[in-house]
This record gives structure tokens, C-alpha cells and sequence, in this order.
């Protein structure tokens, strides 16, 4: 008996493996292409928050618009792990994502009695386009950890409703969770209601039961006010609820999620990616062939309630009940704001994918006659196997929409900015590591509209000690705006049209001191040399002349401008200084014919001999 408990056992963990990693490996397929490489806006002040505050500054905020310590407890985890290793936030929030995913599925497999049933709810959550916010931004882990705790919720609750009188502790389980998703996200406080509907259901006279959720919602209350000084919730953009709630708006909003939930988007493209007007014909006809399957498993669930004796009917409506108040409620607290962003619909469509696969589970559920006669349960194969096409239908007709859609991101309003930071990233640090610490980083025109912060903030997240000394980021109108390009300079400008930056460093140190032949890089010139250098505003272009070795007292430098002598240069001293007088912003042509060499030179490049070092300036 003991080797078959633990075959069984085994055998039940493989499977349950074997769908984790498909989901992992789903989550990393589907969000491939995504990228963090720079941080900016809300992430990029929560990484600030993190270097410059104590922990107890971090997670207990006082004064703050918004109380979730628990979040921030997370996010200072996660801040502490990822470290200066931007790119590994993409990673990480696919990860806590597909244990999201991973929840659904066993709990969508728990409401149908079927597996395959399971595993593709998981998938189609993972698949679905209002995770973008969830993947694409470190803030991402707050939506995550929040539509965990309420899936959660929800399961809890859906225990305690069913279950014996040893699911009492489900019930405890969902208060805590209630209490701790208060402070991961406070839009989910609106879960309350749930709660008693629950007690209802199971005819619970225990007043202390029926005091708890009420008291923890009142102990919320008095803690966010203690901390932030209000218990009114922070609407998005800097609103207040209370100040900007318009029913009139809210109804409108919560019609608009509803249709997000049959797969039709609503609401302005940078909240959406593609509203439902400018969508493809082809698109509009997947979903309209995914919304018949949904039609007709409903169809089935109707049918399957007519025909069911009174007791199963109750409790099948009871059930119901509480997987459509939980969705109306996260579609009523995410109605109530001056917007609806597309990732807040996300938890009311998890809401529905689950209520879905209940659905399933009533309909292939025998009834109790017919449970009775054959003396054990049994599902009804017919319509299990019907249930579980339908259901695959719908996923494989909504795989092309969310496509389709994910494809549509770069309209949403955050996307093409992180795109930039990415691509300054990219340009900066990716390119020459820790050396673009101390570095003058001058960037044309800054249409972009990067601020102070962002410039004073940005390249510290890729430093360990959160410092990035001597970096400076100097906007400029015009390469016009400084002089020669020196080792410590970086000059980047904007690519508007792939949201991007280029990196125009050796362009510009070319345009600025071309050499022709005999002067590199780093300063040498051989015993001959030509170099075009450009003029800055004062015309003036500084010659610092160095040579590192025993000098005779005979050392001569004859210098041409554009053919003509324009100076001839005794080397008395190591360090010689001459300035040559051009026209403003002019490109002059230097000729220089040196009498002397350096004689323990280790090195040749060119065909004559190094002579000395020269730095050019030119502001």
C-alpha cells in the first residue's frame, strides 16, 4: 500500500512539474523581446527611494500619497537581488508571473475536475496582452503580488463555501490574505463585500467570524492613516478618488472592462494599444469566434442549471455569485479613476478564465441521480470532451489576437519612453561598461525631455556603489556647443523614429580633428602630420604641445594653416602652448614638420617617427 501512495505520489508531482515548466517556458516565449535596460519614471524613483532611505523609510513611508508596505518590502528585496543588473527585472517578473500562472492553473483545474482544462487557463493567462505592464516595468511585481493575493482570495473563499466544517480555516486564510493584499495594492480593499456574501452562504452565526473582515478593513483605515494621513485611495495620475469620481464616467469605464473580457479593446490607444475601432477585420472575427465559444459553454452551463435538481442549483448559483461579485469588483475599483488602463483589467479577466473552467466543471458534473446510480463519481465523458474542445478553441483562436495586440504595445503611453532609456542603456553603459563612469555625456537636444532627476539618477542604478562619480549629462543644442572630443566625452543624439539614441562620438571627434595622417588618437604626432581640426566659437584653436623626453635646445615645430605658415615653435620647454587664431566654426587644415623625434619611443604607427604629444582645443 505504502509503494502505491508513493507511486501515486510521484506520478502526481511529475505532472505537476511538467506543468510548471511549461508554463515558465511559455512565459519566456511570449514575452521575448521585452526588455528593461534603463530605468526611468516611477521606477526609476523607487530605485532612488532605495539607495537614499533606511528600510524602515522604504517600506513605512509616512507622509507618502500611498501606503503598501508589503510591496515595498518586496520591491526591496528585489531592488537588493537584481542589483545594478538592470536586464535581470524582465526575468524576474516573468518568473513571479508564471507562479501566478501556475495558480491558476491549479485552481482552474481544481473548478472543471480537469487537467488539460488547467494548464490551459495558466496559458492563456500568461498569453494574455494585459500582462504587458507586469513584464515591461519593475513596478510590474505590485500588479503581480496583488493579483495573487486576490486569486487567492477568491480560491479561499471558494473553499470555505464548499467545503466541510474543516474549511473554517480557509476562511482565516482569505482574511489574511485580505489584510495583506490592503497593502499591496489598496484598489482591492473594494474585496470586502465577498467576505459576507461567503459567511451568508455557509449560514455562519459566529459574531466574531462576521466581525473579523470588517475589523481588519477598519484596521487598514487606521493604519494608512497613521501613515499618510488619509484613508481616501490614491487615484492614478496624482488624483484623489473622492475628488475626481464621476458615476457617469465610472459606468462607462466598467461596460468598457466587460468587453475587455470577450477580448474587444476600449478606451484610448496609448491605454490600449489598438482600440477596437482601428482593429483588423481579420482580428474581429477571431474574437468574435472566441466570444461564440464562450457563448456556447455558457449555453451549456445555463441548460446544465434547468436541469439540475434544487439543491445543486443553489449550489451552483452560490458558486457563481461569488466568482461575479469578485470580478465585479475589481472592474467597479478600477472604474472609479480618471482612466482605465488595460493591465487593471487583468485580474477580472483571471476572474472570468476561472469562472470559466467552473463552468466546465458543473456541466460535465453528473447529476445527483445519476452520481447515485452509478455509485461513484463520474464525469460525463461526452460533455467533458465538449467542454474541453470548446475551451481549446477559444485559446487557439485568441493566440492570433494576443499576437496581434502585443505587437500594438509600442502605442502604449510608457513603452516608447522605456524604449529610450533602454536605448540609452544601450548606448552608454552596454557599450563601454564601468569607463562611462566619469564621463561627460553630451546629448543633443533632448526632445525626449529627459528631466534633471532622470539625468542625475540614471546611470547610478548601474553602479554597485549607487554613486556613478564624475558622470555628468550636459544637453546642448549643437555640436557647436563644446570643443574637441576629448577620451572623457560621449556625444549621443536622438533617433526619433525607432525611439532610440546614437552613439555620434567618432563622428563628431572626426568632424571636430580629422587627422590625415600623423597624429592619432591619444595625442601623438609623428615628425609629419596633417590634421583638419574645426574652430569654435572664438575662432581660437589651442595647441598644447608636449615632449616627453631630453630636449637639445634645437626642437622646432613649423605649423600651416590651409597651405599658409602660420607658426613656427621652439620647443624650449616640456610643455609648450600656442594658440592659432581661425574663423569662428571653420574647418582649418593643419600641416605640422617637426625637426626632432622621440628617440626611446617603444613604439612606431606610422611611417615617420613619434615627435610629441599635442592636445587640441578649440571652445
Amino acid at each position: 500500500m505504502d509503494k502505491k501512495r508513493a507511486a501515486a505520489w510521484q506520478y502526481r508531482w511529475k505532472d505537476e512539474v511538467i506543468a510548471a515548466g511549461f508554463l515558465l517556458a511559455a512565459g519566456f516565449l511570449i514575452n521575448r523581446g521585452i526588455e528593461i535596460k534603463g530605468l526611468f519614471m516611477d521606477d526609476l524613483y523607487l530605485w532612488s527611494c532605495y539607495g537614499e532611505q533606511s528600510f524602515r523609510e522604504f517600506v513605512f513611508p509616512t507622509g507618502s500619497t500611498r501606503f503598501r508596505f508589503l510591496y515595498y518590502l518586496a520591491a526591496y528585496l528585489e531592488l537588493g537581488l537584481v542589483g545594478s543588473h538592470v536586464t535581470w527585472f524582465v526575468p524576474v517578473n516573468i518568473v513571479f508571473n508564471t507562479m501566478v500562472a501556475y495558480t491558476v492553473y491549479r485552481f482552474a483545474r481544481k473548478l472543471s475536475g480537469n487537467q488539460l482544462m488547467g494548464l490551459m487557463c495558466g496559458f492563456l493567462y500568461q498569453l494574455s496582452r494585459m500582462s504587458c505592464y507586469q513584464i515591461a516595468q519593475v513596478y510590474g511585481l505590485m500588479e503581480t503580488l496583488a493579483l495573487w493575493a486576490a486569486v487567492a482570495i477568491l480560491w479561499c473563499l471558494y473553499e470555505y463555501i464548499n467545503g466541510a466544517q474543516e474549511s473554517q480555516p480557509c476562511f482565516f486564510g482569505a482574511c489574511g490574505l485580505y489584510f495583506a493584499v490592503c497593502f499591496i495594492h489598496e484598489r482591492y480593499m473594494v474585496l470586502l463585500p465577498l467576505f459576507y456574501v461567503a459567511l451568508l452562504m455557509r449560514k455562519n452565526r459566529n459574531p466574531r467570524q462576521w466581525l473579523l473582515p470588517l475589523g481588519l478593513f477598519a484596521l487598514v483605515q487606521v493604519i494608512r492613516l497613521a501613515f499618510i494621513g488619509t484613508i481616501s485611495p490614491a487615484g492614478t495620475g496624482g488624483t484623489d478618488v473622492a475628488d475626481t469620481l464621476d458615476l457617469g464616467q465610472a459606468a462607462r469605464f466598467a461596460i468598457h472592462q466587460v468587453l475587455y473580457l470577450f477580448g474587444i479593446n476600449m478606451g484610448e490607444q496609448h491605454l490600449c494599444g489598438l482600440p477596437w475601432s482601428d482593429t483588423s477585420r481579420g482580428i474581429k472575427v477571431f474574437i468574435a469566434g472566441a466570444d461564440v465559444m464562450i457563448l456556447l459553454i455558457l449555453g451549456g452551463f445555463v441548460a446544465k442549471i434547468a436541469k439540475s435538481s434544487k439543491w445543486e442549483r443553489i449550489r451552483i448559483l452560490k458558486n457563481s455569485l461569488l466568482f461575479f461579485l469578485f470580478i465585479g469588483a475589481c472592474i467597479a475599483c478600477s472604474s472609479v479613476t480618471i482612466r482605465v488602463e488595460m493591465r487593471w483589467v487583468y485580474v477580472s479577466m483571471t476572474g472570468a478564465w476561472l469562472w470559466l473552467s467552473y463552468m466546465c466543471g458543473a456541466i460535465v458534473r453528473p447529476s445527483a441521480k445519476e452520481e447515485e446510480a452509478a455509485g461513484h463519481y463520474m464525469p460525463d465523458y461526452k460533455r467533458a470532451v465538449a467542454c474541453t474542445a470548446l475551451v481549446f478553441a477559444y485559446m487557439v483562436l485568441m493566440i492570433p489576437v494576443e499576437t496581434y495586440y502585443r505587437g500594438k504595445y509600442p502605442n502604449i503611453y510608457f513603452w516608447n519612453t522605456q524604449q529610450q532609456y533602454n536605448s540609452l542603456a544601450e548606448q552608454t553603459y552596454e557599450k563601454y561598461g564601468r569607463d562611462i563612469f566619469g564621463k561627460k555625456i553630451y546629448i543633443l537636444e533632448n526632445n525626449y525631455g529627459v528631466s534633471d532627476f532622470y539625468a542625475d539618477t540614471f546611470f547610478k542604478v548601474f553602479d554597485k556603489e549607487r554613486k556613478a562619480e564624475g558622470t555628468q549629462v550636459i544637453f546642448v543644442d549643437s555640436i557647436r556647443d563644446f570643443g574637441q572630443v576629448t577620451n572623457n566625452m560621449l556625444i549621443l543624439r536622438e533617433d526619433p523614429q525607432f525611439h532610440a539614441y546614437q552613439d555620434i562620438t567618432e563622428a563628431v571627434r572626426t568632424l571636430k580633428c580629422e587627422s590625415v595622417y600623423g597624429y592619432y588618437k591619444d595625442g601623438w604626432m609623428d615628425e609629419s602630420a596633417k590634421i583638419r581640426v574645426m574652430a569654435g566659437e572664438s575662432g581660437v584653436i589651442h595647441l598644447q604641445m608636449m615632449y616627453p623626453g631630453v630636449m637639445d635646445g634645437h626642437e622646432r615645430s613649423e605649423i600651416f594653416m590651409d597651405g599658409e605658415p602660420a607658426a613656427q615653435v621652439d620647443i624650449v620647454d616640456n610643455i609648450t602652448h600656442i594658440d592659432l587664431e581661425a574663423k569662428p566654426y571653420d574647418i582649418v587644415e593643419l600641416d605640422f614638420e617637426n625637426n626632432f623625434y622621440l628617440e626611446d619611443a617603444q613604439e612606431q604607427r606610422g611611417e615617420k617617427r613619434f615627435s610629441m604629444i599635442v592636445q587640441i582645443t578649440s571652445n
